[in-house]
């Protein structure tokens, strides 16, 4: 939790007094109250991160008031520890109330704990499997993870992770009996299986057991010849540094994958999310000028008809999407919201979880502008979408967008939207 910071405060003062700016002018550019700027200068009470970085833009600080607020409330994630593909059994446990539960264990311990239950099969001694069926297993598992993806738009993760695992483990054992071709075909879909697992395990709220996932899925690709998916591995955990509010890190695991003996695509979503990077930090022309990269990258790639895509694929132009994302990090909250207009229009309506993602930040910066009846007339329509994807990640912006919405509970539409939006900002995620 941020804590009140006398240093910050005075920074904060010092900088808007060398602006010629009142306490009134600046309340009226950020949009809080002048009582409660006053508070934070003299210490008393502890700046937002969202109030630092308006007020950064506001004062023209280029990053200097966000750092006071952000530099010791990084957590940092510990990496997965590496491994092989074959160093553990998985198991699954699935109640008949939804609950279930992914372990991985050592072979050791399975043959130690004498693991029992009510159905149990073996593949371990199958034949070799023949060319057509290793090509029909392939055509099969490329057009189910396609459905999958799609469902995932509309369903909660655990719904879809039971059967993304067991397709997963399919994938990597039918591998050990395929001809060599076949094989690295099985893991190289095996390994974006496992990284799109990697995402919904993160929407459940389970940084570690994300970073486990990605980790395994670079040891598929790796084990099937390919190499890059190392590369896009980084972009994956800057994405858990980024929700962590880590500009630091976030920037670093990004600049490291955009290495030019990686594909154009993983490089281009390197330098989006460095992009993210930098605007948390405040940093306007290095986000910038990664976003330019970002475009001249994706506009290079070449598309292969059957490897599924890396990364997002319901983003007609994720550039101008994240764009708007890093306006509003940046505190151009007025900005953000156009851009984000503009690239909401052209999402499909059935991609909910993507309409659920962008649409929450536009109402947060349509709120951090001050338009408090259009923030919540936005939101509204979009809280059955929350309620079905449910999302850890959008519900941390939700939480800001609530939070918002508190300073104004004058506002009859804030007052109706308030016990759903409190219901939805406490449900936990499993």
């Amino acid at each position: 939790m941020p804590q009140p910071s006398t240093e910050f405060g005075e920074e904060l003062r010092k900088r808007r007094l060398d602006a010629g700016l009142s306490l009134t002018a600046l309340s009226a550019a950020v949009h809080y109250s002048k009582a409660q700027l006053s508070k934070v200068e003299r210490g008393i009470k502890a700046p937002s991160r969202d109030l630092a970085r308006l007020c950064d833009a506001a004062l023209r600080a280029g990053g200097a008031l966000i750092s006071l607020v952000t530099a010791s409330a990084s957590g940092k994630t510990d990496e997965p520890a590496p491994g092989g593909i074959d160093e553990e059994e998985w198991t699954i446990q699935l109640s008949p109330d939804g609950s279930g539960w992914f372990r991985p264990m050592g072979r050791r311990q399975v043959v130690g704990a004498g693991a029992a239950s009510l159905m149990r099969w073996n593949s371990g001694g199958a034949g070799p499997v023949s060319p057509a069926t290793g090509a029909g297993m392939l055509e099969a598992s490329r057009s189910l993870f396609t459905h999958y993806r799609r469902l995932g738009q509309t369903v909660e993760p655990g719904i879809l992770l039971p059967g993304l695992i067991a397709q997963t483990h399919t994938l990597r054992e039918l591998s050990a009996h395929a001809d060599s071709r076949t094989r690295r075909e099985l893991l190289a879909l095996g390994s974006r299986y496992a990284e799109y697992v990697g995402w919904l395990v993160q929407e459940t709220g389970d940084d570690q057991a994300a970073l486990w996932w990605t980790e395994r899925a670079v040891n598929l690709a790796a084990a099937g010849g390919d190499r890059a998916l190392a590369g896009y591995a980084l972009v994956r955990r800057a994405l858990v540094t980024l929700y962590q509010d880590d500009a630091e890190q976030t920037v670093a695991l990004a600049q490291q994958a955009q290495s030019g003996t990686l594909p154009s695509r993983i490089r281009g979503l390197a330098a989006q999310r460095e992009a993210q990077g930098h605007a948390l930090a405040g940093d306007r022309d290095a986000c910038q000028h990664a976003l330019d990269r970002a475009r001249v990258l994706l506009a290079r790639q070449v598309d292969d008809a059957d490897a599924p895509v890396i990364g997002p694929m319901h983003l007609p132009d994720s550039v101008g999407m994240v764009t708007g994302w890093c306006l509003f990090d940046l505190g151009r909250p007025r900005e953000a919201a156009e851009q984000l207009n503009r690239q909401l229009a052209w999402v499909s309506p059935d991609a909910v979880r993507t309409q659920v993602r962008y649409g929450v930040r536009r109402a947060l910066a349509y709120a951090a502008d001050g338009e408090i009846d259009h923030a919540c007339t936005l939101a509204e329509p979009l809280l059955d979408g929350v309620a079905a994807v449910r999302s850890a990640t959008v519900t941390i912006d939700l939480r800001r967008l609530a939070r918002v919405l508190a300073r104004h509970s004058d506002h009859a539409s804030v007052r109706q939207l308030s016990p759903r939006l409190g219901t939805l900002t406490r449900s936990t995620h499993s």
